[in-house]
């Protein structure tokens, strides 16, 4: 089977969820037997690392890539709101990028086209002109949803009708891509029943991210600490991390610093602005990105994720569980999740909740390691990324 994978960014290096939940499906397909080609946009946000992406790789996708400035542009921006078209797509169109699709889909012929994420789809229609191919969308997230959850912690008046005019335009246009395509792949169960609900018709499945455990060796075995290191690691330029940590250091850490002022919170992940080190909470140590996720994450202890808007699933999450750590999240940190409170993660609502789970872990350290043999266990049942592949493959034999 001869698989186009067209993505909104370059996979590798995986420096980000949506870079890992985009690799792990290739690798898979490859093991498969699926004879794959990779195609990304390039942007200011994430460029072309071709120094940290492996020969092997790029022979094996017969990798390409194509630059865009997505950079966000107000006039354009308010060009798109009059237009009543998205300007969160807009930003991804582009002559070159186009150019190069016709080029590739004029060489080969492809089974399928797999598009990763809406913000790829506007090539659709070029596609079809130029191939015969099968066209899903594998959807990371349910876009608008993200969005709206953001609007609604925005206290300025002009900013929230901004945000709920590209809303209206997004989902609008995330909603229409579905009439185009022939299939689609959720990454999280709330958001295959969003997508099913409104297109019953349509195939799609429920396709979880993949996670390979034994990129997640864990050499050791967990001693729990009576003074445990709380942690988040996550790209800072992706909006819901920045508002999560904001809310927690104001909302969260206050409460907890009170009972515990020797406790230490430490940041870690790519672009992390100037303000963070500026930032006067307690206790907080900076970072920076580091060279080793992996080996980061074992010297800590409880990953904190307060998120409190998006969509899809959290792949730093599962990089946390995977490595039996403890993962204090929100309900919304969890989503897409079939995790279970208490069990294998720990989930608050509120501030007071967070400091309690805080508390609970510091006062039982061996529940940490509980906790953390529960989750890396959770992930080796429930995102077996040979078991996840075998599904992707039955759906497009079937289409």
């Amino acid at each position: 089977m001869k698989i186009l994978q067209i993505c909104q960014k370059p996979p590798l290096p995986a420096v980000d969820g949506g870079c890992i939940a985009m690799n792990t499906v290739t690798e898979g397909l490859l093991q498969s037997g699926c004879d794959v080609k990779v195609v990304a946009i390039t942007t200011p946000k994430h460029p072309l690392e071709l120094d940290k992406i492996p020969d092997s790789y790029i022979q094996k996708t017969r990798f390409e890539s194509v630059y865009i400035d997505t950079t966000i542009k107000p006039i354009q921006g308010a060009k798109s709101i009059l237009l009543n078209q998205s300007y969160h797509v807009n930003r991804f169109i582009s002559k070159e990028f186009a150019n190069k699709l016709v080029e590739i889909l004029r060489k080969e012929k492809f089974d399928i086209i797999q598009l990763e994420s809406i913000f790829v789809a506007p090539y659709i229609d070029l596609i079809r002109k130029h191939s015969k191919a099968k066209i899903v969308l594998r959807t990371h997230n349910v876009e608008h949803k993200i969005w709206g959850r953001f609007m609604i912690h925005q206290k300025s008046p002009v900013k929230r009708w901004i945000l709920k005019k590209m809303i209206r335009q997004l989902r609008r246009y995330e909603l229409g891509v579905f009439n185009k395509i022939d299939a689609f792949l959720a990454i999280s169960l709330p958001d295959y029943n969003f997508f099913h609900k409104r297109f019953p018709q349509l195939k799609g499945d429920l396709i979880p991210v993949g996670i390979d455990i034994d990129r997640y060796p864990v050499e050791n075995e967990y001693i729990p600490t009576d003074n445990p290191k709380l942690f988040h690691i996550g790209s800072m330029n992706w909006i819901p991390n920045q508002e999560g940590l904001t809310w927690f250091f104001e909302e969260v850490w206050p409460l907890v610093h009170t009972d515990y002022p020797k406790l230490t919170f430490n940041l870690a992940g790519r672009s992390i602005s100037k303000k963070w080190y500026a930032t006067p909470a307690p206790n907080l140590i900076v970072d920076g990105e580091v060279e080793d996720a992996n080996q980061y994450i074992l010297s800590k202890d409880i990953m904190i994720v307060p998120l409190l808007s998006g969509s899809g699933v959290r792949i730093k999450i599962l990089e946390g569980m995977a490595l039996g750590r403890t993962v204090i999240t929100t309900p919304i940190g969890a989503e897409g999740l079939d995790v279970e409170n208490g069990d294998n993660i720990f989930i608050a609502d509120t501030p007071q909740d967070f400091a309690d789970l805080i508390d609970k872990c510091v006062n039982n350290p061996e529940l940490c390691k509980i906790i953390g043999e529960n989750a890396r266990e959770y992930i080796i049942l429930k995102h077996n990324n040979e078991i996840i592949t075998k599904k992707i493959i039955s759906l497009y034999e079937g289409l």
